[in-house]
């Protein structure tokens, strides 16, 4: 299938500001882009483009003093398959995980695993080990914490997440991260977009989507306990160990967002 994707936002800054943007979609899907996700930005600016530590692409622009409009749309091809599963997958040992995958059991800024480990082992100590594990944590998660766009909050953890019962998507992959990250599975936290396809239309306006993937059975697989069902036509923009280290836009001085706007939709032939 092909799906279109794009977005449309627009900023008003005081004064010129820098600005880290991630935005492009993931090195990964590259090759399934039917034309380029080149960022065009309004009134045009330089942009220096980079890869951070997590392999993610990244823009460097100055903001003009007055609006900035940021925009992009693009179409990809997608294999329209639901988010690949293996039940059998299996537990590694601490000492027998790639060295990779470690910094992804530690804590951090989103996901406290020193306030969240005993809990999570009287949760899911006594779980079957591997993906059975991971699983029951999206269970948990999905249950526990009810969804709602007025429950998001920049600042929120997955400690406050626990106790408030309340959140939005990116809140429910931090408190899975950091159960999965206790209870010695490496998580990471994973943005971008994900329609309804293949699910009843939501009439809630269209954003960024936050899962996570966690390391079993010698790969990555995804997860998402917002929706807590395989989900088709997921299209990654970028990885890393929470939100913190993928915020679609980093800002160094005071702005206002002006408008917002997300679209993923199913090309029909």
């Amino acid at each position: 299938m092909k799906i279109n994707v794009g977005f449309e936002i627009v900023y008003d800054c005081p004064q010129p500001t820098p600005m880290i943007l991630a935005l492009s979609i993931h090195y990964s899907r590259v090759s399934d882009l039917l034309r380029p996700d080149h960022l065009v930005i309004n009134p045009p600016v330089p942009i220096k483009a980079y890869r951070d530590g997590f392999g993610n692409w990244c823009s460097r622009i100055v903001a003009p003093k007055g609006e900035v409009r940021l925009w992009t749309d693009t179409i990809v091809n997608d294999p329209g398959t639901p988010d690949q599963y293996d039940r059998a997958a299996q537990q590694h040992q601490v000492h027998d995980l790639p060295e990779d995958t470690l910094v992804y059991l530690l804590g951090s800024r989103y996901c406290e695993t020193d306030r969240l480990s005993e809990t999570a082992w009287s949760l899911f100590g006594n779980a079957p080990t591997g993906w059975a594990r991971v699983q029951a944590i999206c269970d948990f998660v999905h249950g526990h914490v009810q969804f709602g766009y007025e429950h998001a909050r920049p600042t929120k953890t997955a400690w406050e997440t626990f106790n408030e019962r309340q959140g939005v998507c990116r809140d429910f992959a931090h408190l899975a991260v950091t159960f999965c990250r206790c209870v010695n599975i490496p998580a990471r936290y994973c943005t971008g977009y994900l329609g309804d396809i293949g699910v009843p239309p939501s009439a809630s306006p269209m954003d960024f989507s936050g899962w996570f993937e966690a390391f079993v059975g010698g790969q990555w697989y995804t997860f998402d306990a917002r929706n807590n069902v395989p989900r088709i036509g997921r299209v990654l923009i970028a990885r890393g160990r929470d939100a913190a280290d993928v915020a679609i836009s980093t800002t160094f001085g005071p702005n206002t967002l002006k408008s917002f706007r997300v679209w993923t939709d199913e090309v029909k032939s």
